[in-house]
Parts: structure tokens; C-alpha cells; sequence
């Protein structure tokens, strides 16, 4: 979070949290499209539903914002 805005919009529906996930975890089809990677960053929704799975944590943040909601990082 980067600014007054950033907090202010995270408290609401459009808040998502970015974590990074072992490729090892994911279904056997994901692993073969994460091209050598062994981890890839989640972004998922209040509900824990998991939205997108992207390379690194720096373009979760980035599509996050594209999409208008307001990111926020989990270990």
C-alpha cells in the first residue's frame, strides 16, 4: 500500500491478498505452464477464492491495481 487512496480502498470489497505458492502444490497442468518456476504469487479475493496465479510478486501487485482493487501481501 502505497498511498492515503491504497487504505482507504483497501478496507472494502475490492481488497485482494498476494501470496506466493509453491508450484509443487498446484494441479499437474498448472505445474507444466509455470515453465521451471517453483513458485508463482495467488492474488485471492476476501473469501479466499483464488483469482490469478502470476510470476512474480512485483506483477501481482500490478494487476491488482489494473483491475481497480487494492492488494495486500500474505506469507
Amino acid at each position: 500500500m502505497d498511498t492515503e487512496q491504497d487504505i482507504i480502498t483497501a478496507s472494502g470489497d475490492n481488497m485482494v491478498y498476494v501470496r506466493p505458492v509453491a508450484v509443487a502444490d498446484l494441479p499437474e497442468d498448472v505445474q507444466e505452464q509455470a515453465e521451471g518456476l517453483d513458485e508463482l504469487y495467488a492474488l485471492h479475493n476476501t473469501d479466499g477464492d483464488r483469482l490469478a496465479l502470476v510470476r512474480d510478486r512485483k506483477l501481482a501487485f500490478i494487476v491488482a491495481r489494473q483491475n481497480d482493487l487494492a492488494p495486500v501481501s500474505v506469507h
